[in-house]
């Protein structure tokens, strides 16, 4: 049986982000929220802030991508 608490679960996110070891090589990161509670900004160096609080959680290398994580 399905624990009742399982169904709202929230899953985090994993922030995908570009190597230096080459364009077909990827790092992640997990984050702790959803990937709707974050904003990507593009430009010389991309940024990813959690809404929630105004941290800013990368700044790097893009193009980034945040996804539902597996886990």
């Amino acid at each position: 049986m399905t624990n009742s608490l399982d169904l709202f679960a929230r899953s985090p996110a994993l922030l995908r982000m570009p190597s230096w070891l080459g364009p077909d090589v990827h790092e992640e990161m997990d984050l702790t929220f959803e990937p709707g509670d974050y904003k990507i900004t593009p430009g010389d160096r991309w940024t990813v802030v959690l809404l929630k609080t105004g941290e800013t959680v990368y700044s790097g290398i893009g193009p980034v991508e945040i996804l539902r994580s597996p886990h």
